[in-house]
């Protein structure tokens, strides 16, 4: 298939299967995340992952039969190495499967690459081989394209299994431009490491230009879970909406 000729229901299937589903509120509670982990199956197909604070780990992996991802150094990015480690040892030790871990942002703008650079690297350890660490760069803190490249060729280097953009709680999340200096990095790093969109993609059609990007860069082969994610709480409902033909399909099928 060509991802440029992607139909809007095929669209919806592809971020469907690419989607860690998101609940990261301060007043979530078990009711939440129970209709949360409700949601990770459909008639359609499954999520790749949950993503939960910490302490609802547990209850998640229990009730839910997907991957659960967590966050820790969350959302502030600070750049408190051993608590990013302690975070990451203790997410691990509950029985996350994912760690996204908030790269120190600002350290970086100060120009303190090596905190960055070891943060990731504790961080990857403590997962033991059994977590895959995602890491957030903040690229809308950061700003511009060559901050966003040093803070993915840094995370890259130091070991991450994915980058992923945002926190989703500053006022710039995902860009296509920030996913493209991203993407970029990844390609000319030669390293197994996926990338993951979080924060401001709302729809099939937003998600339709980040999944063909990811094409054109990376090859459609590597646009899977495995190495494409979506981070979103909202934009399941207009994914469901699409496949249960809410939504005018204008784009050619293939």
């Amino acid at each position: 298939m060509s991802f440029n000729n992607l139909s809007l229901k095929h669209a919806a299937l592809k971020t469907l299967e690419c989607m860690d589903l998101t609940s990261l509120n301060l007043d979530d509670n078990q009711e939440i995340i129970a209709a949360l982990c409700a949601k990770a199956n459909s008639e359609f197909g499954q999520v790749a992952a949950l993503c939960v604070y910490p302490q609802f780990i547990p209850y998640a992996k229990a009730h839910a039969n997907v991957k659960i991802a967590t966050v820790t150094n969350f959302p502030a990015g600070n750049a408190d190495v051993a608590a990013a480690i302690q975070e990451t040892r203790d997410a691990v030790a509950l029985g996350a499967d994912e760690v996204d871990v908030v790269f120190p942002y600002r350290a970086l703008l100060i120009g303190d690459e090596q905190v960055g650079f070891d943060l990731v690297a504790e961080c990857k350890a403590q997962c033991l081989g059994k977590a895959k660490l995602k890491v957030i760069i903040e690229s809308g803190e950061l700003g511009n394209a060559n901050w966003i490249a040093k803070a993915s060729e840094i995370a890259i280097a130091a070991g991450a299994d994915f980058i992923k953009t945002s926190t989703g709680k500053v006022p710039v999340n995902a860009t296509l431009e920030a996913a493209r200096v991203m993407l970029t990095c990844i390609r000319n790093s030669g390293k197994q490491v996926g990338f993951k969109a979080a924060g401001g993609v709302k729809n099939v059609a937003q998600a339709k230009a980040y999944l063909t990007l990811a094409a054109d860069i990376m090859g459609e082969a590597w646009v899977t879970p495995e190495h494409f994610r979506f981070g979103a709480s909202g934009l399941l409902g207009d994914v469901l909406a699409v496949l249960n033909d809410e939504v005018t399909d204008n784009i050619t099928g293939y």
